[in-house]
């Protein structure tokens, strides 16, 4: 039940300045965390910007989201002590690519190697 993870009634837009915030610190930019954000869910700019200003909570950002990446399957390793790949509860396993992919760009990785491209 999504109600039991206080992550998901958490309004994305929150979050979002930490995202910015831990790319920037590593030379990043806002740019390329909304890329990341974009590729994943399928949110065009406008609509990204949409769901940020209504304060969408990750649950609904996630269920909403237009497109979803079908390469989004192929992020593996640990976030939070935890292997994404055994993660059971799907939106959880949305929630914890994200933090990987912002992850890998706070690591250095190019964008392209990020965006499984």
């Amino acid at each position: 039940m999504p109600s039991s993870h206080r992550i998901f009634t958490t309004p994305v837009a929150r979050v979002y300045p930490y995202y910015v915030a831990k790319a920037e610190k590593k030379g990043r930019t806002k740019a390329e965390v909304d890329a990341i954000i974009r590729w994943l869910t399928g949110y065009t700019p406008r609509q990204l910007e949409a769901q940020l200003k209504k304060q969408t909570d990750f649950a609904t950002f996630f269920k909403d989201a237009p497109k979803p990446h079908p390469s989004r399957k192929t992020i593996k390793g640990l976030i939070c002590g935890v292997r994404i790949e055994n993660l059971q509860e799907p939106t959880m396993r949305e929630i914890r690519y994200l933090d990987k992919l912002i992850d890998e760009l706070a690591k250095g990785k190019a964008l392209e190697k990020i965006l499984r491209s």
